[in-house]
């Protein structure tokens, strides 16, 4: 499944250009039965599988013995709809960081002892319950990649975007001026960028406002 999109577009030119590399490593590969298992029936009954914690630990310290010592203390983040949200201030924060290892789980999820043993970060991209942690993986990985020096060429694109400064991004134009009667708005088209910036503002502040209620309210509290 990796590098899947990672492999185009941005994160793609960026992988190529070495600016960020990536390993995927199966567990199988750290089975201890004939048949590769990594999972085994919940503890106490219930349904679906949950992945072995001595399989994963394996895999997990193998991982880490083979990288470089600049990548020992890399943080361990386990993909999970009950961890916290993934926010841009995370993202950056891992940017900032010489690596990250990723745990993508599968079936009823991961042996908590796993998560207790190794000190693991758990992180959800959203309120939703996906198939496997390979895409919610992918999401992280992507939002921290465009981040790096040099994936992205305007730094200032950067700094406009949603959830940077807790508000999310002004509505965007772009030509014909006019389109199925709808115009662009006058004060785009003016050349005052003193008054476009503040056109900007006081876009992100109404669209935040309206529809993210728990960013604004934090935005409000900052100011």
């Amino acid at each position: 499944m990796f590098p899947g999109p990672l492999g185009a577009s941005l994160c793609g030119r960026a992988l190529e250009d070495n600016i960020w590399a990536l390993e995927s490593v199966d567990i199988r590969d750290f089975a201890l039965d004939r048949h590769k298992s990594v999972d085994d029936t919940p503890a106490g009954g219930g349904p679906g599988m949950v992945l072995r914690a001595d399989v994963l630990g394996a895999a997990i310290d193998q991982t880490a013995k083979k990288s470089a010592p600049e990548l020992q203390d890399r943080p361990l983040i386990y993909m999970s709809p009950r961890g916290k949200p993934l926010s841009q201030q995370r993202a950056f924060e891992l940017s900032q960081r010489p690596g990250v290892t990723i745990l993508c789980g599968r079936f009823e999820g991961v042996d908590q002892r796993l998560l207790e043993a190794r000190d693991v970060e758990e992180i959800s991209v959203g309120d939703y319950v996906l198939s496997g942690g390979e895409i919610a993986a992918m999401v992280l990985v992507d939002a921290v990649v465009r981040l790096l020096p040099g994936v992205i060429g305007s730094k200032a694109s950067l700094l406009s975007e949603s959830h940077e400064g807790d508000l999310l991004e002004y509505s965007h134009y772009t030509k014909p001026r006019s389109w199925e009667g709808r115009d662009i708005p006058d004060i785009l088209l003016s050349g005052d960028h003193g008054k476009i910036a503040k056109w900007r503002e006081q876009q992100a502040k109404k669209i935040t406002q309206a529809r993210r209620p728990d960013m604004w309210e934090k935005y409000q509290g900052n100011k």
